[in-house]
């Protein structure tokens, strides 16, 4: 997954069967942008009502998500 922090809007593009590439408006200061990214993926009709965490890319652009 890519992340993209402080864009004009909020958005999820899928990629592929399991990549997506996210736009947020949060800063990426304090953890902002991933937790609005986190939040935005859990809205995804695939992946709603499922638990996710970041497990890699904490500072990073690109990311690994778990879906529990």
């Amino acid at each position: 997954m890519k992340a993209h922090p402080d864009s004009s809007s909020n958005r999820v593009e899928q990629r592929g069967p399991a990549a997506y590439e996210v736009w947020v408006r949060a800063p990426a200061e304090q953890g902002r942008a991933n937790r609005a990214v986190l939040a935005l993926l859990a809205r995804e009709p695939g992946l709603a009502g499922r638990r996710l965490r970041l497990v890699k890319g904490l500072t990073s652009p690109s990311k690994i998500v778990s879906v529990l």
